[in-house]
């Protein structure tokens, strides 16, 4: 699929990296935050690097604005120092030997604006940012928070027409990362252009980007709205991200038989062929016994291989058919005696159940 060339950046390309490959094609429109999700060596990295201008492409193009940033078969490729980019790296790489005001009047120098215009752009950011204070000191007497946003502060200051965010709140400890977090939402969406955010953090992602692009090994595995993602993960890394239980099935009607064996009854809303069937892991109840006089549709038994406290509930991991994860209370494991090794029962309610057409499929 090409997308159609915007005011914003369009991305139709592949890298190579050694034996890696990316193979991508997005847009991003000016004023929305494109959010990356993937995992490690998904490519993300590769993709924010070519589009700064520091891994040239080895097919297809890469456009800013209407304006050619790299393109394989005409040979133009503009140098990283020609882009007008702003990048906020993920250990922010602040000069160490210069003020927070030289750090933030450097982008405008580097754009190729004169000493005093420099220092007065500085001055913008800095007061805009909250920053003035700490004008004179170095990187060294900053805070985590403090150092993010000097960072987001010099990507601003040179007036770039897009922003590229590396992991911008994974050096930042978790009380830091909420409030950093809020803060720099709200400087994005005074951002005129596009935004590509990269992040491992499903919560980063759902909270600052308005589109999220997934890849997995080189590849856009998924794309749709954080809300879209958060509901029907399109493959297993996703719905672990996102907390559900993902299952492939074939549906008919008001049935889908599991390719992990065992079937699912679900709402009949006429669907036929290769699904997904997502299920938050606190909608499936645990009993020790079959439920008499339950409602629920969907009962099978399985068995306890693992039990782990997550904050304020415990999640268990069955062996069954099909395999769950399911939250329960502490109380429940310390009334229902569950311990690993245990049988119980599972129950799930139809109208819990998330069913949409998979990947590629197309479920009439």
């Amino acid at each position: 699929m090409t997308h159609e060339a915007s005011g914003g950046l369009v991305v139709d390309a592949e890298v190579r990296r050694g034996s890696f490959t990316l193979e991508v094609s997005l847009a991003a429109v000016p004023g929305q935050v494109l959010g990356l999700l993937g995992p490690n060596g998904a490519g993300k990295s590769t993709l924010l690097s070519a589009v700064a201008g520091l891994t040239p492409v080895s097919a297809g193009r890469i456009t800013l604005a209407g304006s050619v940033l790299d393109d394989a078969e005409q040979g133009s490729f503009v140098e990283a120092s020609g882009r007008p980019i702003g990048f906020v790296f993920q250990n922010y790489r602040l000069f160490p030997h210069m003020s927070v005001a030289e750090n933030v009047a450097f982008s405008p120098r580097a754009r190729g604006q004169g000493k005093q215009a420099a220092r007065s752009a500085a001055r913008y950011w800095l007061d805009r940012l909250r920053l003035a204070d700490l004008a004179d000191r170095k990187p060294g007497q900053l805070s985590g928070g403090q150092a993010q946003r000097v960072a987001l502060a010099r990507a601003l200051a040179g007036q770039p027409s897009l922003l590229l965010l590396d992991e911008p709140l994974s050096a930042l400890d978790a009380g830091t990362r909420l409030d950093v977090q809020a803060e720099l939402k709200r400087h994005l969406s005074d951002f005129a252009g596009p935004c590509l955010l990269v992040t491992h953090d499903p919560l980063e992602a759902l909270v600052l980007a308005d589109q999220v692009v997934v890849l997995e090994g080189g590849r856009i595995v998924q794309e749709g709205t954080p809300a879209q993602i958060a509901r029907q993960p399109g493959t297993d890394y996703v719905a672990k991200l996102v907390g559900l239980n993902l299952y492939a099935g074939r549906a008919d009607g008001d049935t889908v038989a599991l390719a992990e064996g065992g079937t699912f009854v679900i709402p009949d809303h006429g669907q036929h062929g290769d699904v997904h069937v997502a299920v938050r892991p606190s909608a499936i109840v645990v009993s020790t016994q079959p439920l008499e006089h339950s409602s629920a549709r969907n009962t099978w038994q399985a068995k306890i291989s693992g039990l782990t406290l997550l904050a304020d509930r415990v999640r268990l991991d069955l062996d069954g058919q099909p395999p769950a994860l399911v939250d329960v209370t502490p109380a429940a494991v310390a009334e229902l005696s569950l311990d690993p090794g245990s049988q119980v029962w599972l129950t799930a309610k139809a109208t819990d159940l998330e069913v949409y057409p998979r990947n590629g499929a197309q479920a009439s």
